[in-house]
Formats: structure tokens, C-alpha cells, sequence
């Protein structure tokens, strides 16, 4: 076992609602990204909830703030969610990751994509919030998010379309929202969110095929 990833297993309460994992996370020493981090961003949303987001990782936005996706791809996101037709208060959203992972660069705070091992180390939390949150369709916004959700790699243009099966739940996987940030094209930019309006229409249209809405 790596000293500094031991996993989150012994900081993850067993059988615990939303509110007592969001508490329980701030204590969690599970792999090395809370040292550096501000604190841990836990999910936000409806618990229960038919329809889970997991996006990467905290940005610096939401590192500072304690809340998902409140920042700059947040917006995108909920821009997103509005022209799909997907209610914001019936959803839960979280990260694969709960700690904002960056390279200091003089003031600023550089993303840093999490890795393969903070991936598995922060896996028990996403785990609990499956049990306590009960989604029948998951969006995976992003490969970090679809590797942690699919336990696999994956390429977001191969398998973005169609409806995947993981353990009793439709997954959707698409593109994370501040993929749209760094176009530059206008034209790109909006054909990267009219694919990402697609793709939450497709996990809503799956949940109505399931009759779970």
C-alpha cells in the first residue's frame, strides 16, 4: 500500500446519508491532494436522485468555495443543463476526485488532471454516493469522471452516443464542461455545446425509457 494514497475506506462511514459523507470528507487523509487543497468538495443536489453528473475535480473556483462546479465550466454546465431540459434541483452533481489537484505557478493555481491513483484512492466516496444517492442513469463528464465511474479507461469519441451498462445503472459519458472553455473558435465552442446538449438528453431520454422520471 502506498503510504501516501492508503485509499479512503477507513474515513468513508458505513451506510451514511449525503450529509453525514459531506461532513465525514473533510477528515478524509486518503491519498496526498488535501494537503495542498483548501478543503474537500463533497456533491450537491437531490438525494435521492434519479440522475447523478460526475465530473473530474474540484477547480480553483470550487476548491476556495466548497461547492461543485461553481465556477467558470459550471456555468457551461448549467447553460447545458437548461437547454436539455434537465431541472438543476433534480440532480445530483459530484467529482470523481474531491480535491482540487494543481502545480503553483506564482499566485495562480494550476489545474493538474488527477491520476490514476488519486482516482482509485478517492473511488469509496463515489461508491457511497451511488448507495446514498441511488441514481438509475450516471453522466460522466469527462474521461477522469468515466475512468472512475466504468473502473476502465476511456475514450470520450468512441463510446459518447450510447447508453453504457455499469452495475444496474445507464451510464452516459461525454465531454467535461471546460472542455468548451478552451476553444478559442466561436463556431467550436458552440458545436462542443450543442454535443454536450445532446448527450444530457440522451441520459434524460434513458431515464424516461426506464420510467424513472
Amino acid at each position: 500500500m502506498d503510504v501516501e494514497r492508503p485509499g479512503a475506506e477507513k474515513w468513508v462511514p458505513s451506510g451514511a446519508d449525503v450529509d453525514r459523507l459531506r461532513e465525514a470528507v473533510q477528515g478524509c487523509r486518503g491519498c496526498e491532494l488535501w494537503r495542498d487543497a483548501t478543503q474537500a468538495v463533497f456533491g450537491d443536489g437531490e438525494a435521492p436522485a434519479r440522475m447523478m453528473l460526475v465530473g473530474e475535480q474540484p477547480g480553483d473556483k470550487e476548491d476556495l468555495a466548497g461547492e461543485p462546479f461553481v465556477g467558470p465550466a459550471g456555468r457551461v454546465l448549467a447553460q447545458a443543463l437548461d437547454e436539455a431540459g434537465i431541472a438543476r434541483d433534480g440532480i445530483y452533481l459530484t467529482n470523481a476526485v474531491k480535491h482540487f489537484r494543481f502545480e503553483q505557478r506564482g499566485k495562480r493555481r494550476i489545474h493538474q488532471r488527477p491520476d490514476a491513483g488519486n482516482i482509485a484512492a478517492c473511488r469509496p466516496w463515489l461508491e457511497a454516493e451511488f448507495a446514498a444517492v441511488d441514481p438509475a442513469v450516471v453522466v460522466c463528464l469527462g474521461a477522469t469522471a468515466a475512468r472512475a465511474v466504468l473502473g476502465r479507461v476511456v475514450k470520450i469519441g468512441a463510446e459518447r452516443g450510447t447508453p453504457l451498462e455499469s452495475e444496474g445503472r445507464t451510464v452516459v459519458v461525454t465531454i467535461h464542461p471546460s472542455a468548451v472553455l478552451r476553444l478559442r473558435d466561436s463556431s467550436e465552442r458552440g458545436a462542443a455545446i450543442a454535443g454536450l446538449v445532446a448527450d444530457l438528453r440522451l441520459a434524460a431520454e434513458s431515464l424516461r425509457g426506464a420510467g424513472a422520471v
